[in-house]
């Protein structure tokens, strides 16, 4: 289950609550510096852009489809589905475009994710990357 997935409400069919949202958020925004420092070790330094692989979920295929054209419409590769973890779940994957590698822009770039899903009632569930791309 991914971290918002305990907070959801089941009978209102909401996902993500406003707490949940605050509070995983933070936890994306306070993980960035340990997650930099990985990349500084792996040289990648700030002026590289690497495009970011991302995962979200929520609860209704829907929802899923919807946000996962909302992220395509960002030019993003996207897709979605059933989650192989939990049935009861919808993932949205893919990757970004180019990111430049400062942590300034990732944390940028990790509250617009942040607020996007939870505007369409998913979670943020982290982001990753491959140094060489």
């Amino acid at each position: 289950m991914g971290l918002f997935g305990f907070f959801g409400k089941k009978d209102s069919g909401q996902f993500v609550s406003a707490e949940a949202f605050s509070e995983k958020s933070a936890i994306q925004i306070n993980m960035l510096p340990v997650l930099m420092e990985k990349l500084r070790e792996l040289n990648v330094d700030e002026d590289r852009e690497l495009m970011l692989e991302f995962f979200f979920y929520t609860n209704t295929y829907q929802k899923a489809q919807i946000f996962a054209q909302e992220l395509s419409n960002l030019s993003y590769q996207v897709k979605f589905g059933v989650s192989e973890g939990d049935k009861k779940l919808f993932i949205i994957t893919g990757w970004s475009d180019k990111v430049k590698m400062k942590e300034a822009v990732v944390a940028s770039w990790i509250n617009q994710m942040c607020s996007l899903a939870y505007k369409f009632d998913c979670e943020f569930d982290g982001w990753g990357t491959i140094p060489d791309q």
